[in-house]
């Protein structure tokens, strides 16, 4: 199994890595900018062919990676399909969380086989990414030809293999969103109220951490503790009150203590009249 991977970012650099130390044959690298092939070239080594024309990499490599920014994809894949030749046989598989198998649909006009492999990992430095795939889950989207192919590949390089419909990516990626991207944003907020008293986030680092424990060993219902699961509305009043002239972190507040609130409701820790007391207060009315 030759392979190719178009793009030398992030993702497609620490994926053609990991894949060599697993013994895969990577055989070529493609990228628009020769600064990221040189970059690449540090982490793959100087035996892989590294080129400026997609088509190059296409040609030498019989599964084909296409690593590139989830916009990108289609372009690429129309590109490709826009040159001579068929690519029967040849398999073709995108990094994104976003877009199912079918962003790539240009080149199954022309004989290629689809599908997607996306880790479920955030990848901040190609290192990072390196470090982290080995314990991370590999999202797989294909056919009946494709899927063995592919977690073949994922199981190499990743903890698990994990089919996924293609109707389905779009919920798995903003899931992924909520639990990653927005978790960030969640912290930045946090941060800002901290920042008014002089605070830094450090000292919240361990609270994180076991928080995230819990979550990890008894799931995110059974995690959750604070002034709302307790039904004290006297403290998420003072809250509320506190941050009154901060409108981005008071929705913020409000939102997500209303989903804790739902929470709170299917553990059964609440009364109606504590629950009550604490949607008004939420809800502002």
């Amino acid at each position: 199994m030759r392979i190719g991977i178009i793009g030398a970012g992030k993702v497609g650099v620490a994926l053609a890595h990991v894949l060599r130390t697993k013994g895969f044959d990577v055989v070529a690298v493609a990228s628009r900018r020769q600064a990221s092939l040189d970059a690449a070239k540090t982490y793959i080594g100087p035996d892989c062919f590294y080129t400026l024309d997609n088509s190059r990499a296409v040609e030498m490599a019989d599964v084909v990676a296409v690593a590139t920014q989830d916009r990108e994809i289609k372009t690429v894949a129309v590109q490709i399909a826009a040159g001579p030749g068929r690519l029967d046989g040849k398999l073709f598989f995108h990094t994104s969380g976003a877009h199912a198998a079918s962003e790539l649909s240009p080149l199954e006009q022309k004989g290629a086989l689809l599908g997607s492999l996306h880790p479920l990992q955030t990848f901040p430095d190609i290192d990072a990414g390196i470090k982290n795939l080995s314990g991370t889950y590999i999202f797989i989207e294909g056919n009946g030809e494709t899927l063995p192919v592919l977690e073949s590949i994922a199981s190499a390089i990743g903890a698990q293999a994990v089919p996924i419909a293609s109707e389905h990516k779009v919920l798995y990626h903003l899931s992924a969103v909520f639990v990653c991207n927005l978790l960030a944003a969640l912290l930045y907020a946090g941060e800002g109220v901290m920042k008014r008293i002089g605070i830094e986030l450090a000292p919240f680092y361990p609270i994180i951490r076991a928080t995230l424990a819990n979550i990890e060993a008894k799931g995110p219902l059974l995690s959750l503790t604070g002034p709302v699961v307790r039904g004290d509305a006297g403290t998420v009043a003072s809250h509320i009150e506190a941050i009154g002239d901060m409108p981005l972190h008071e929705k913020v507040y409000r939102d997500l203590s209303l989903a804790a609130l739902e929470m709170a409701r299917q553990r059964g820790t609440l009364t109606e009249e504590q629950a009550s007391a604490l949607r008004g207060l939420l809800e502002g009315r």
